[in-house]
């Protein structure tokens, strides 16, 4: 959607250096913007692609913008601007409302005259679905679910039963939203499973990835709090709660009953252990597991990074050896004792 460089100055709250009328209608990165392209500065290690762009207008910060050969955008804060632009560049496809022929919607379900339920979805009994909702083909809606207005399910996702899902979230392609979570009881005779009864409230501005879990509650619901954002792959387990504008990246995976606080970030393949609680603030590197409760923000890891094999088989050699030179230690401190 074409827009005017002034246009966006003032809707954003950036102060523009450069023709006001200019317009642009694509974004692109620095070394592959050009004419009619809108990019961005946010990192200095991009910072030497900045003076040979060919973009219309770059989004950057006033330090920056010596170094511009063309019309910029300034702003404290780049790279959350480009996104807001972006979005007004990209809107969001938008589709007829009204349910396809080849859908299946029971007769107990409400459904907003304004949504859209797409050929080959269903749609369960007792669901209700807000204004300009979207079911994508082939999406799932079980019994007693409820989406909140302006919510995209993409194709193919699922809500398996009893899904809450507040205004304006994403549910990426297979997605399953709460199917059991891993509740089994050992006995002599082997496993009895625990029934899954609870349900999955969702709140407002949440985006879950294509193939993340959220699992339902044993008894009390899996919650999800607002502007959550869930990365593919990733695995939230049955009455896990998860802090407001938390962030989880690919596959980090969340054991049963931990509350994790606001705005948390857990990197790709990390995660915790159930029954603890995380609070606020708390940012987990990758392939960091918590195991304990964590009460103070900061940034946690657990984890090592990759060496060369020969300098890491060296350190786990001397890892296997601190046990006994441990008692070694100790039988000499006995011995000055």
């Amino acid at each position: 959607m074409p827009v005017s460089l002034g246009e966006l100055a003032t809707q954003f709250g950036c102060e523009l250096i450069g023709d006001p009328d200019s317009i642009v209608d694509n974004v692109a990165s620095l070394p592959n913007a050009g004419q009619g392209s809108l990019s961005f500065l946010a990192s200095a290690a991009f910072k030497q692609q900045l003076p040979s762009t060919k973009a219309a207008a770059v989004i950057l910060q006033e330090e920056d913008s010596a170094d511009c050969p063309t019309a910029c955008l300034v702003t404290d804060d780049p790279y959350a601007t480009y996104a807001r632009m972006a979005a007004a560049l990209n809107p969001p496809r938008s589709f007829k409302p009204g349910v396809h022929p080849a859908a299946t919607v029971s007769e107990t379900a409400v459904v907003d005259r304004s949504a859209h339920v797409a050929a080959k979805a269903y749609v369960d009994e007792n669901v209700t679905l807000g204004a300009n909702v979207y079911v994508g083909p082939g999406a799932y809606i079980g019994p007693d679910c409820v989406i909140g207005d302006g919510t995209r399910l993409h194709p193919n996702s699922t809500l398996v039963r009893a899904v809450c899902i507040g205004e304006r979230c994403i549910v990426h392609s297979g997605a399953v939203i709460g199917g059991d979570g891993f509740g089994n009881a050992m006995t002599p005779d082997g496993w009895v499973k625990v029934p899954q009864l609870g349900g999955v409230q969702i709140g407002d501005d949440v985006e879950i990835g294509c193939n993340a879990t959220v699992d339902c509650g044993a008894l009390d619901d899996t919650v999800i709090e607002d502007g959550v954002r869930l990365d593919n792959l990733v695995m939230i387990g049955h009455n896990v709660r998860v802090g407001a504008h938390t962030a989880m990246a690919a596959m980090a995976a969340i054991a049963g009953s931990t509350v994790i606080g606001k705005r948390c970030m857990f990197a790709g393949m990390s995660g915790a252990v159930g029954h603890i609680t995380i609070c606020d603030d708390v940012v987990l590197s990758g392939k960091g597991m918590i195991t304990k409760n964590i009460t103070e923000p900061g940034v946690y890891a657990s984890s090592f990074a990759a060496e060369k094999a020969r300098e890491w088989n060296r350190q786990v050699g001397l890892i296997r050896r601190l046990d006994a030179l441990n008692k070694r230690v100790k039988k000499l401190e006995k011995r000055k004792s």
